[in-house]
């Protein structure tokens, strides 16, 4: 498990023909998310995009006159020498059967979070990549986010002391379910925010601060009419004796902190979310001319103690640099990809156990060998 959170290596340029990318899926994650950062990466090239969906297919002409709409994964996998690399934006249920039959095509694939409704799965995922020779990796853009950036510069600088307790909060007020797969009660679906935005948290308790060794988690379902968890909280103790308190909620009218990380000299608070997904959502592209990520200053955090602080300006976030070490990957074998896809395995293994905490009250206590 990686214990910091770098920028991902420069994307080649002018050394080869650009990379023909795949992307399975244009809803949200597919259309806002991959497809902008796809297209602005050097090295790069959206080539063909599954929808069959004729809104999806005319927002895609839109968006991206140069890319081929294809019907179904089948099809876009039929012809692997089309492609180097396929990009799974599609619904939780369908990443770990996409990714395995990309993998078996030859093919270096991007999955979104999380890589597999289990840890089995993933690890199952990881081990046939890693038998054929062929590059995996799960796209944890939070890793970019200014704030975490800023707080693991932080955390690298010793700037805080001995960190003792990471907090984290990716919390919404949605009173009301909306309709999607993600609300849909089957746990073939993978469905509900421990698993959607939970992932996130965990992954970045785990890139700052290493394996776990116990999961203590309050997992509920609130709103009316839903029918899958909406409201978590995790308390994570890690090998190292830092705990991370972490929380996931769709029904909070006021919203905590969203990074809170204490020492034992200082501490660092930073509120609101990272721009970039409001950014993406709107239609805005990163743009080599143009400053991406930067932070409202209104926003910045502070660091220091209850007897002095000081404003610590936000690092820009950098989700573009996720892509930017895709390409890198494939123009040199050697280079290791943005994310490693065991850490995915061990986030999945931390949520596993988190659901067993939560359905009896304990603490659940990692073995070993599955803490990454």
């Amino acid at each position: 498990m990686t214990t910091s959170a770098h920028r991902a290596p420069a994307a080649p340029s002018g050394t080869h023909p650009p990379f023909r990318v795949g992307l399975i899926g244009y809803g949200l994650a597919g259309s806002a998310f991959h497809a902008p950062l796809i297209a602005t990466t050097p090295g790069l090239r959206l080539d063909a995009v599954v929808t069959a969906n004729p809104e999806r297919r005319e927002q895609l002409r839109r968006e991206h006159p140069g890319a081929r709409a294809v019907d179904t994964p089948e099809q876009l996998l039929a012809d692997p020498e089309a492609l180097d690399l396929v990009v799974i934006a599609s619904p939780n249920r369908t990443h770990a059967p996409l990714a395995r039959a990309a993998l078996a095509a030859g093919l270096a694939t991007v999955v979104d979070k999380p890589l597999a409704g289990t840890a089995a799965e993933a690890a199952e995922l990881c081990a046939l990549a890693e038998a054929s020779g062929t590059l995996l990796t799960v796209f944890q853009n939070r890793r970019w986010d200014g704030d975490f950036l800023t707080a693991a510069r932080l955390v690298r600088e010793g700037a805080l002391g001995r960190v003792h307790r990471f907090e984290s909060r990716f919390e919404r007020f949605r009173p009301k379910p909306k309709p999607g797969w993600r609300e849909l009660a089957d746990p073939a679906e993978v469905g509900g925010t421990l698993y959607d935005l939970g992932s996130h948290l965990v992954d970045q308790a785990l890139t700052l601060f290493g394996p776990v060794e116990t999961v203590y988690a309050e997992i509920d379902v609130r709103r009316d009419g839903a029918v899958v968890d909406d409201d978590a909280f995790l308390a994570l103790t890690h090998a190292n004796g830092t705990r991370s308190h972490l929380w996931t909620s769709a029904l909070a009218p006021l919203v905590g902190p969203h990074l809170r990380v204490l020492g034992d000299t200082a501490g660092y608070v930073k509120s609101g979310m990272d721009p970039q997904e409001a950014a993406l959502r709107s239609g805005l592209r990163p743009d080599a001319a143009t400053p991406w990520g930067a932070e409202d200053p209104a926003r910045d955090g502070v660091l220091g103690t209850d007897e002095s602080t000081v404003t610590v300006p936000t690092d820009s976030g950098d989700y573009p640099a996720f892509y930017a070490g895709v390409a890198a990957a494939l123009a040199d074998p050697g280079t290791p990809p943005p994310v490693d896809p065991r850490d995915a395995v061990a986030v999945l293994t931390v949520l596993e156990a988190a659901r067993a905490s939560a359905a009896t009250g304990s603490t659940v206590r990692l073995d070993p060998a599955d803490r990454g």
